[in-house]
């Protein structure tokens, strides 16, 4: 029921106006472990198995992430389903500048255009903020079922926060 749900949530967001661009923002799947750079847990790989599957009927054109390996492999199945190559972006310069890099290769891309973006805890609401949703709650470390699809139509930014996976619980 809860994936019908997300399904119809972004069908709906997608379909909303044929020039409008659709931006789902997620961060990374759970991480094996606590070290620089981590692989994804088997939590994590079974949570990039889902949102490959939530994202199913979404299509996404393209695929942004930074250039960590846990960006790459929480965004591997959705790619590989969409037969997509994810392109990471550079974090020089901080989150800030992170954010603000990913939010002009999304406004350089077409305005049909489908955007999965693949970020981290403190990245994932700069990004939102960045492309005008300015409801973007910040992200705590211990979430990861996190799913912010936008719908951008030219000026305007609307918004919807949906959650994948498995419910992640914070204290």
């Amino acid at each position: 029921m809860k994936r019908l749900l997300l399904a119809a949530a972004v069908s709906l967001l997608t379909a909303t106006s044929v020039m409008a661009q659709t931006v789902i923002i997620v961060r990374h799947a759970e991480k094996a472990d606590a070290s620089a750079d981590p692989v994804l847990s088997e939590a994590g790989q079974a949570r990039a198995q889902a949102l490959a599957a939530a994202l199913t009927d979404a299509h996404p054109s393209v695929i942004l992430t930074s250039p960590l390996q846990r960006t790459g492999l929480t965004a591997a199945p959705t790619a590989d389903y969409h037969s997509t190559t994810p392109e990471a972006v550079s974090l020089d310069g901080g989150a800030e500048a992170h954010a603000a890099a990913i939010a002009a290769r999304v406004r350089a891309l077409p305005e049909d255009a489908t955007i999965l973006i693949v970020g981290h805890s403190n990245t994932v609401p700069l990004i939102a903020r960045a492309l005008g949703y300015a409801e973007a709650a910040d992200m705590p470390e211990c979430e990861y079922d996190r799913m912010t699809v936008l719908h951008l139509d030219g000026d305007e930014t609307h918004g919807e926060v949906t959650r994948y996976g498995e419910p992640t619980t914070c204290p």
